[in-house]
């Protein structure tokens, strides 16, 4: 599948940095708030009302830009929504368009150290103010303990109801989820010999599959429409390096999962029951960015990743034919984190990302016969 991608237009960098955020411009263009760090999960979304939002951390709480139409090109933002303490952030949009948020967070303890929590929020409509943020607590009672909780993983049931996924210093992963009455379920323990970054996604039937990273295998948790419970399905006998793993629905009902294999050391495609098949190129340094759309009226697969040097590759194919050879583009932009994928109002791929300025750079699909993309504007 034929990609083309444009290099974006670059103004002059100085060497100033900032703590925590990376190398900023020394001029007076760097956004008031500058984004240290990209969300997990899905951080850029479409609202019911046509309008993307972009999501990211701060150092005070989440940025937020909004376009201000459908379609753009304008947008607002970055806008601060406070969370003091805020050192991870999550994002999942429902099927009703609501965008849940969970993050990790830790404040000042009572002299014993930290206290290290899990909070979280609803977004319900596009550009309007969030839910109170409420804190759903830490697996780990002792807060020496509790300060090893990871960052969360979010999933929302195909009856649109929340799963928090968390875990815990010693390595057990954890579900806290949202009952029917809209009340929250206690925290239970899922897996034990769990790794950092457990991809979650659940299909049009309503199934939910986890992906968690272990010891030396990978784990495959399963969820029927009809039962509350998560069943552990058979182990994946392939070891993949920890925080890499994104999961799509390429047809009704199948998934196909991407990640950086630990032996190989290369991106690969994994649908269960199958091989795993190479993508080739540089190996990513976080999980990939993965969206299906229609390319010259083909059901095909965009992928986008950061490479270590920070360089955004990208490619496209038939989807789950993979292993009819992808390519990978450079488009000429280099970010912090990860970048993200989705459609505007008008159907064409949005491709975003966080400069190493702090700032929210987005980048649409052009006309043309295939994947052309148009250069990167500075929001």
């Amino acid at each position: 599948m034929p990609v083309r991608a444009r290099r974006a237009a670059r103004g002059p960098v100085g060497n100033a940095t900032v703590a925590g955020t990376g190398t900023y411009p020394r001029d007076d263009s760097r956004p008031a708030h500058g984004a240290r760090d990209t969300a997990t999960g899905r951080w850029l979304v479409l609202g019911k009302d046509g309008r993307l939002t972009a999501y990211a951390l701060g150092d005070e709480g989440v940025l937020r830009w909004t376009e201000e139409r459908p379609g753009g090109p304008g947008w607002t933002g970055p806008e601060l929504l406070p969370v003091p303490g805020l050192t991870d952030l999550t994002i999942a949009q429902s099927a009703t368009g609501f965008v849940h948020l969970a993050g990790r967070r830790v404040r000042p303890g009572d002299g014993s150290g930290p206290t290290v929590d899990i909070v979280y929020a609803t977004q319900f409509q596009t550009g309007r103010p969030l839910t109170a943020w409420r804190s759903l607590g830490n697996p780990d009672k002792d807060p020496a303990k509790g300060a090893g909780l990871g960052a969360p993983a979010l999933v929302l049931t195909g009856a649109g109801l929340v799963h928090v996924l968390a875990r815990t210093g010693n390595g057990t992963l954890f579900l806290r989820a949202e009952a029917k009455n809209g009340k929250w379920e206690g925290w239970q323990e899922l897996l034990r010999g769990a790794e950092a970054g457990t991809a979650a996604v659940t299909c049009a039937s309503g199934r939910t599959e986890l992906l968690v990273p272990g010891r030396g295998v990978t784990h495959r948790l399963l969820r029927s429409p009809s039962d509350a419970a998560y069943q552990h399905d058979y182990d994946i006998p392939f070891t993949l390096v920890p925080g890499t793993a994104a999961v799509l629905e390429t047809l009704q009902d199948r998934v196909t999962y991407y990640w950086t294999d630990a032996s190989m050391g290369g991106l690969v495609a994994y649908r269960p029951g199958m091989w795993s098949i190479p993508l080739g190129g540089v190996a990513p340094t976080g999980p990939v960015a993965v969206l299906r759309t229609l390319l010259d009226g083909y059901d095909c697969t965009v992928l986008v990743h950061r490479a270590p040097d920070g360089e955004i590759l990208l490619t496209a194919c038939a989807t789950e034919n993979e292993a009819g050879g992808v390519w990978w583009s450079p488009t000429g932009d280099h970010c912090e984190g990860v970048p993200a994928l989705a459609h505007d109002a008008h159907g064409r791929v949005v491709l975003a990302l966080i400069g190493d300025d702090g700032a929210l750079r987005v980048s649409r699909q052009a006309g043309g016969p295939s994947l052309g993309m148009s250069p990167s504007v500075r929001v």
